[in-house]
């Protein structure tokens, strides 16, 4: 029997992305969110969702770029943190040692030690009642090559990035595939 958990947003695992902006002054800033995924294939497009009250929010609509880094297992410890402080009255770079690089597509930095970046131009904002979602168009994908396959594409086992589960606020790793997308359904 199935029980009713009421309309909460409690997805067993979402994401776990570090956005970056510059602010007005040209501060290089990032911050942890889990609202975001993939929503078009052609142009390429990714969206976060961010509440109004965030310091990247407002870096966002004024410069209209942001870049997602996927961090990996190992630096858990720094997304968290992220997450935790305003970009309004903290450094972040300086705070965990970590090196902002500026995009060369896009009006916005990314972390030099995080192995996946995905640089975006926004194309459409759009406003959910707490969030609004930004819809950036893929400008670039850059990668570490450690963290590729033979076919230049990102291994997820290699990548090792973080996800979060709403339900029980924790973090956790990517476990071992089960089967081969479009191929295992077919054995039905």
């Amino acid at each position: 029997m199935k029980i009713s958990l009421g309309a909460e947003t409690i997805v067993p695992t979402t994401p776990v992305w570090v956005v970056g902006t510059y602010d007005r002054e040209g501060k290089p800033n990032v911050m942890t969110a889990a609202w975001g995924g993939i929503c078009c294939s052609q142009p390429p497009c990714i969206y976060v969702s961010l509440r109004k009250a965030t310091y990247t929010y407002r870096n966002i609509m004024e410069r209209k770029s942001f870049t997602v880094k996927i961090p990996s297992e190992t630096h858990a410890k720094e997304a968290d943190y992220f997450g935790i402080t305003s970009g309004k009255t903290v450094d972040k770079f300086s705070a965990t040692g970590l090196t902002p690089v500026k995009s060369d597509l896009v009006d916005a930095p990314y972390v030099k030690e995080f192995p996946l970046i995905i640089e975006c131009k926004v194309i459409q904002i759009v406003k959910i009642g707490l969030h609004t979602e930004f819809i950036g168009e893929v400008m670039d994908v850059k990668a570490d090559s450690l963290v590729l396959n033979e076919k230049n594409l990102p291994d997820i086992e290699k990548v090792k990035p973080i996800l979060w589960n709403p339900a029980q606020m924790t973090y956790h790793k990517v476990g071992k595939p089960i089967g081969k997308t479009f191929s295992i359904g077919k054995k039905i």
